[in-house]
């Protein structure tokens, strides 16, 4: 799993958003390829469509256990209910590692930027932004979930 975890780095220094680079490093664990996967996690980067809303490595391990998880029953309340609660587990988990789930506030923005360009990756934004300790932090939590369901 620590391979997966580096990999979620690697990919969020590469240039990809921090969903996509959690969801990507997982995502042949449920028969997606990697251009699916940035595909599906696309919209979340920057705290969803860059609106610095639910942080987006959160977000992308929110949709890992929607496939590990979700309910594909409309009527399976029970399934649903499981789901929500590794949800709010794993969002609890991620804010007490990092102080808030929101990315804004992770950011130290006052307000968000009202753009929707991402920043040029350049050394000074790998300096300024803790995205990659937040890509690391939710690929890692993703990564004991698994490795405490297999026990």
């Amino acid at each position: 799993m620590k391979d997966r975890v580096e990999k979620a780095v690697e990919l969020f220094k590469s240039g990809y958003n921090c969903s996509q680079s959690v969801v990507a490093a997982f995502a042949d664990m449920y028969g997606f390829t990697e251009e699916q996967a940035l595909r599906m996690s696309a919209s979340f980067g920057g705290g969803i469509g860059r609106m610095r809303q639910t942080c987006g490595a959160a977000c992308g391990m929110f949709l890992l256990a929607g496939l590990e998880t979700g309910a594909v029953d409309a009527k399976d309340r029970e399934g649903k209910a499981a789901n929500y609660a590794l949800v709010q587990e794993l969002a609890a988990e991620f804010k007490k590692r990092n102080g808030s789930l929101i990315c804004a506030e992770l950011l130290g923005l006052q307000k968000p930027e009202g753009s929707s360009v991402p920043e040029a990756r350049t050394e000074q934004y790998y300096t300024k932004r803790p995205c990659v300790k937040m890509v690391e932090a939710a690929a890692t939590i993703w990564a004991e979930y698994l490795e405490k369901q297999q026990k």
